[in-house]
């Protein structure tokens, strides 16, 4: 799970402040012009082919993923061109787990230990209310792996949780 307006207000680990979110702002807006003017929207770039010895575990997890015959393709964005980089701007003006509180059905968050993006999981549970709730951390996964690595993602505990919610 990644809370996409958080990460995008904030930055990564909530390392951005409000004038670096007006900085922000500043550069989408100018790219939001400049793209009108072209009439076609430039993109923010994927993963990209080659990274340094010293990139950011996330993004190695990431590489391993987007730019290998396990998860590359074609079509994806985060394998080639990447988003549109004014697709950021909505995402400054909202929160989309603002009302995650009021969710009444049942709610199962898996996320992996190993993850960059883990505390967004962990800070959504905290908001979610109500026994039917369960947050499931799997030991020593990675962002991607629970992307399609079979052996790591719990589909008994998965199955247990919704046959019991579901009932």
């Amino acid at each position: 799970m990644y809370d996409m307006t958080r990460v995008t207000a904030r930055g990564y680990f909530d390392a951005m402040d409000a004038k670096g979110r007006q900085e922000l702002r500043r550069q989408l807006s100018a790219q939001r012009t400049a793209d009108a003017r072209a009439g076609s929207f430039a993109l923010a770039g994927g993963v990209p082919d080659k990274i340094p010895d010293d990139a950011p575990f996330f993004v190695k997890d990431y590489f391993d993923y987007y730019k290998t015959p396990r998860g590359y393709h074609a079509r994806s964005l985060n394998s080639n061109g990447g988003w549109n980089k004014t697709s950021a701007i909505s995402f400054l003006n909202a929160k989309l787990l603002a009302y995650s509180g009021e969710i009444e059905s049942a709610v199962l968050v898996v996320h992996g230990e190993k993850a960059h993006s883990v505390y967004f999981s962990r800070d959504a549970f905290k908001q979610l209310k109500g026994d039917n709730k369960e947050l499931l951390i799997i030991p020593g996964a990675v962002h991607t792996d629970l992307y399609d690595r079979l052996d790591v993602i719990p589909f008994d505990r998965m199955g247990a949780f919704f046959t019991k919610a579901f009932k």
